[in-house]
């Protein structure tokens, strides 16, 4: 059981009637941890470092990793509507996907098509050679990608995380929190060890691990199909 000290102010009268502090520490339980994690993940709807939950709980970050996959544990085992990811070096609270059908007719969400053919080799020349730019992609894919990297953008797949130093400074793209839940990892190590491109079925490799992450059945993990809408075919 983990504990930790939380301060707070406990009050009694003394013998001539007066308020006085009495205490100004107790021990933080498990079950309080938990809880307080909980209503952070749950306020905060997007994925949180786990450096700043430990901070604010007061609590090892290694143990609070640690707590938070216990956690995670019972959703699934009580069969919990609720579920909490480890992304990387943070934590998110989603729902299960198991009720993905129903929230979506609940909030009448349109369930958007699947990503096109250009968007899946964006995405993976990304995710395995990050930190990327544009003129890589296209160098790499043979066609203009202007279109496709805007897209993965605008639905949170990719994102731009500095500028190379280089003449005009072209920005310099890697993937998000978003991909590693559409993919059901938990960080870019878990991908699938990438294949000898210089290989005749190298191509062939790659695309058949992206299509198994995609079909994989992980705990917590939402499709391509509901995360972006279909990408058109470069001209």
């Amino acid at each position: 059981m983990t504990k930790n000290l939380v301060e707070y102010a406990v009050y009694a009268q003394d013998d001539t009637g007066d308020w006085i502090v009495t205490s100004k520490n107790r021990e933080q339980t498990f079950m309080d941890i938990c809880s307080a994690l909980e209503a952070i993940l749950f306020a905060a709807g997007e994925p949180v470092k786990l450096a700043r939950l430990s901070l604010i709980l007061e609590t090892d970050e290694q143990e609070l990793g640690s707590i938070a996959a216990e956690l995670a544990q019972r959703y699934e085992r009580e069969g919990r509507g609720m579920r909490i990811l480890r992304l990387d070096d943070k934590l998110q609270m989603c729902s299960a996907p198991d009720y993905a059908p129903l929230i979506t007719w609940a909030l009448e969400q349109r369930k958007p098509p699947m990503l096109s053919q250009s968007a899946l080799e964006t995405l993976a020349i990304t995710a395995y050679f990050q930190p990327v730019t544009r003129a890589y992609i296209d160098r790499v894919r043979g066609v203009d990608s202007s279109y496709t990297v805007g897209v993965l953008v605008e639905r949170g797949l990719i994102e731009v995380c500095g500028h190379l130093e280089a003449p005009g400074r072209p920005a310099l793209f890697r993937t998000t929190d978003v991909f590693l839940r559409t993919m059901g990892v938990s960080s870019l190590s878990e991908l699938p060890e990438l294949p000898d491109m210089s290989a005749s079925e190298g191509v062939e490799k790659l695309q058949k691990a992206i299509d198994e992450l995609q079909n994989a059945v992980t705990p917590g993990q939402i499709s391509l199909e509901e995360l972006a809408a279909d990408t058109a075919e470069e001209g």
